[in-house]
This record gives structure tokens, sequence and C-alpha cells, in this order.
């Protein structure tokens, strides 16, 4: 018997090749959340690692095993790199590798090019968050930001909803014109271009905030969330007004864990000031999933859904890709010793 051991990378074409549709990314998501609501998973907050470059950028370093995939469950560990700035190289902001792993053996199984799942599971986590969390007859979208991640956002949510319009605007004129375009090409919903936030969100009924800010800046203040509303933000640096939390009606995380680790995220000075603690947080998703704890109850409501991005999802992902992948034989075997 040979001793070699072989792993499978999938580059980004291979990526392309095999992806799933943005449904049954949302499903694959919604399930491993449920598991992360049942105790299934094996979680861990992310890490960062900040090189001594000049504040270019920083990396993440997500980490997680999931129970439920495959028969004996998949381990999974997820680097990628956050440089805003990476535009004026011709270079997307965020690239990704994942490594999936038999956590029985600790074999390695795949080498992935994780930018387009960090991409589609973060849109799948608003959706499924917007599922439990929106009013059903939402019609508004407003978008802030035009980073990767933000095309998958929007696309899920106009799948689940009979929206009227989708409002979308950016820091960089001809990034949201471009975004914009893409959009139109794509869907049927309208989509509206404007210069500013308030413009974005005044009366949405869900709202995104996927902003690329250096520093804090209160740009969303209390006025600008209506009664009923959906905010979801998820900015690497907080673009919530100080107060947000007072007109909020429930807060609920991806992982009440993961939301008080590291030094980043939208609710960061919220935490740090005391605004939102383990007592005043409504519930973790995984909670409201598996109906432990409930979702909207009312109308009126004004719910903050702040996820920062769960390594299980990627973990998730990765291994629908991969199943994909040996089925159809996709990818480079390459030997690993």
């Amino acid at each position: 018997m040979s001793d070699a051991l072989y792993l499978r990378f999938l580059s980004g074409p291979d990526v392309d090749a095999l992806a799933p549709t943005p449904a049954e990314v949302v499903d694959a998501c919604e399930a491993v959340v449920a598991a992360h609501g049942r105790g299934e998973t094996v979680f861990e907050p992310r890490t960062h690692l900040v090189p001594d470059n000049g504040g270019r950028g920083h990396f993440n370093v997500l980490r997680g095993s999931v129970t439920t995939l495959g028969e004996q469950g998949v381990a999974g560990v997820k680097v990628v790199g956050d440089y805003v700035d990476n535009y004026t190289l011709g270079l997307p902001s965020e690239l990704a590798l994942l490594t999936l792993y038999d956590p029985l053996t600790g074999v390695p199984a795949a080498i992935l090019d994780a930018t387009w799942i960090t991409e589609v599971r973060t849109g799948a986590m608003t959706a499924v968050g917007a599922r439990r969390l929106a009013r059903p007859d939402a019609k508004v979208l407003g978008h802030l930001g035009a980073r990767g991640t933000a095309y998958a956002n929007i696309v899920m949510l106009d799948a689940l909803f009979d929206l009227d319009e989708i409002r979308v605007t950016s820091r960089r004129p001809e990034s949201r014109e471009a975004f914009a375009e893409r959009l139109r090409a794509d869907l049927d919903t309208p989509v509206v271009v404007t210069d500013s936030t308030e413009a974005t969100l005044d009366g949405a009924d869900i709202a995104v905030e996927a902003t690329r800010l250096v520093e804090p800046a209160p740009l969303i203040t209390t006025d600008l969330l209506k009664a009923g509303s959906l905010l979801v933000p998820y900015g690497t640096v907080s673009a919530l007004a100080p107060d947000l939390l007072d007109v909020v009606d429930k807060v609920v995380v991806d992982d009440w864990r993961e939301a008080q680790s590291g030094e980043f995220g939208a609710l960061r000075p919220h935490l740090r000031s005391g605004a939102l603690t383990a007592e005043t947080l409504h519930a973790e998703l995984g909670a409201v999933v598996t109906g432990e704890r409930p979702g909207r109850e009312r109308d009126d409501e004004r719910i903050l859904f702040w996820h920062r991005g769960l390594s299980i999802l990627d973990v998730a992902v990765g291994h629908l890709l991969l199943q994909r992948a040996e089925a159809a034989d996709v990818g480079t075997m390459v030997r690993y010793r």
C-alpha cells in the first residue's frame, strides 16, 4: 500500500466551473447555521494578522469544523486578506485561500481559492438573517458599499423578496456606477444609484452596510432606520452612530464569541461602550433558525443583524464544491507527502 497522500487543488476557474446556484449556497449556509445553533459545530472566533505594511491591509484567519458534513465531518481554515486600496492595482480587495481537512486523522483534503466562497457565503448569511428578521413584504433595499461581497448580498436578497427598488451607493462614483450596471444586467428589479447614505437608506425596508471605512464614522444615524426595518452592518470599521442601538428593538449576531473578538467590526464601539452586552443581545442567529429564540415578532420592530463571517460557512460551501469536484474529477491533484 502506498504511503503517498494527495490533496485536490481548486483554482479560481475550477471554482467558477463548479459554482452552485445562489439558492444552493443559501441552503447550505442555513443548514450549517442551524447545526451551529444545535451545537454540532466546533467554532473558533477569527484572529487577525496585521503585517507591518503602513496600514495597507490585514489578514483574517478563520477556523471551524462541522460534524454534520460528509460521513465524519469536515474541518477547515481560511485566510483572507482585507486590502481596501487593492483596486488601484487592479486586484480584488479580498483574496482568500481555504484548506479542508479530515477531522479524525488531520489529513489535508483540499486547497481552494476561497475568494468566491467568501463573497457568496457572506451574501448567503445576509439572506439567511433577512429570511428570519426582515418583514416578508419588504420592498426597498438600500445597500452601502460596492465591495466584492456586495453583489451576492443583493442578488440573494432579491431572490428572497419581491423588491420594488434596489438603491446602491459607495465612496467612489465610478465603483457605484459600475456596480449598478452589473446588477441591472442580471436582475429585473430597478436599481437606483445614489450619492449619499441618507438617500440610500431613507425609507428602506432592508439596509445593508458593507462600507470600506478606514476610520469609524457615524454614517448610519437613528433617523435613517424606519419602523419595521432590518439593518445588516458588517463593515470592518464601524459606520454606525454611537446611539444607534437606542432605537433598535433587537440585536442578533451570528456568534456572540465572534462578536466580542478582535479589534474590527461594525459594533465594536458599541461593545466597548457597554451599549451591547450579553444581556441586551437578543439572540445568535442559530438559535433563531432552530426556533429556540424568536425572530421578528412585530411588523414595526427595528432589528439589527450583525454578522462578522463564520468559518463554518466557508467550510460548508468549500465542502459542497469539493464534493462536486470529486464527482466531476475537476481540479489538480497535488502530492502532499
